[in-house]
């Protein structure tokens, strides 16, 4: 099972970009930001939304999980 927090987490630090930014393009609060990094799941339309602003597929990492399940 992925952790997409951290994966989030990795390509946000790879933009060498702050919280705060991060937080506008959300439309959120800055803290909001670090809970997104801590969880194991998240709804797609925000996922949605972060692979935009991050430009960046994270819906991948779930089809990667998936076709590794399935040939198990």
């Amino acid at each position: 099972m992925i952790h997409i927090g951290s994966i989030i987490k990795k390509e946000f630090d790879k933009e060498g970009r702050s919280a705060s930014w991060f937080a506008k393009q959300l439309c959120c609060d800055r803290t909001n930001i670090y809970s997104i990094f801590k969880r194991e799941s998240i709804d797609t339309l925000l996922l949605v939304k972060i692979s935009a602003i991050l430009k960046h597929d994270f819906f991948k990492y779930y089809s990667e999980d998936i076709k590794d399940s399935i040939t198990e």
